[in-house]
Order: C-alpha cells, then structure tokens, then sequence
C-alpha cells in the first residue's frame, strides 16, 4: 500500500490503514519523543496523544513537503505541550557567552549513537529542548522563541550551554574511552 493510499484509509477512518500508519512511523517517532521526555513513560505518553492528533488532523494534510516531516511537527509541538505543564525555567542571560572550545573529532567517532543520546537526555531540560529544537530539529532561535514564550537569546545562550556541557561530557568519556 502506497503512504497516499495509507492516508486516504486514515482519513476515512480505516483502522487497519491507521493501524499500518502507526506501525510504519511510531519507530522513528517515538525517537523523537525520547529526546523531549522525561522518561520511556512519558515518550510513550507523547507519541500516543500525538497519533490521535495525527488521526483527527490528517485530513488537513495538504501533500506539501514530506508526510513524516508533517507527522514530526504534530510530535514535537505535542511533545512541547507536555514540556509546557512542567514549567521548565530558562535562565535569561545577559553575560556574552564566547566560541566553545574544539572537541576532537575522534572522541565523536569512539561515541555511539545511544551513548550521545544519553548524554543529551542527561541535559538540564532547558538545554535539551533547546538543543532538540535548534541542533536536531532545525528550528531557527526565533522559532523556539515563540514555541517556548522566551526571547531569542534566551534560547542561543541555553544552546551555548547545551553545547558546551555535551563537549565536556564528550571529554569526560574521551578521557574514560582512552
């Protein structure tokens, strides 16, 4: 079954085309839920109110761009949603912050996909959303800005911080890995 046929099925209610959608995407989107949550609980949480938001919504669908990107956007804005009930606090800054210092390139080779999301889960809340927004999702610091309610440079000094302690963690295992 072709993705426009799958679509066509959800938006007549089908549910074993809705059933194909959710097995065919829910893999890669519970990847995204992961990086936002809290824990596996609550990724789960997310990616289930973001596939009813995708059932109701999909007629509106208007075949522009890719499918996934679209289903995506529902993931992370419902993933924010859920962010917004715990009242994160970003930490406004006024300081410059200055260029981060290089991490050597091999100690990213030695890191393996699981090992550097974790340490991006390990991340202050604020620097992970920030950093997943900016860094993974490719949200511009005035996108995140009105997704979060917080000024642009509340959100490039939370992805300076993001970065700067993901390097020192990268260091921290470069020197361990060694």
């Amino acid at each position: 079954m072709t993705e426009q046929e799958m679509i066509k099925g959800c938006i007549q209610k089908d549910a074993s085309c809705q059933r194909m959608l959710f097995n065919t995407y829910a893999g890669k989107m519970m990847t995204v839920c992961l990086r936002y949550a809290c824990d596996h609980a609550e990724a789960e949480d997310i990616l289930q109110e973001a596939f009813i938001r995708v059932f109701t919504y999909i007629a509106q669908y208007k075949n522009e761009g890719s499918f996934e990107g679209w289903i995506r956007r529902i993931v992370v804005t419902t993933a924010l949603k859920v962010i917004n009930k715990r009242k994160i606090r970003f930490n406004e800054l006024n300081d410059v912050v200055e260029g981060s210092a290089h991490t050597e390139s091999y100690a990213l080779t030695n890191l393996s996909e699981e090992e550097l999301l974790k340490m991006i889960n390990a991340l202050p809340d604020g620097y992970r959303l920030v950093f997943n927004l900016n860094a993974i999702e490719g949200y511009s610091h005035e996108e995140i800005a009105k997704m979060l309610n917080i000024q642009p440079g509340t959100s490039r000094s939370q992805l300076v911080k993001a970065r700067r302690m993901l390097q020192d963690q990268i260091k921290l295992f470069q020197k361990i890995a060694v």
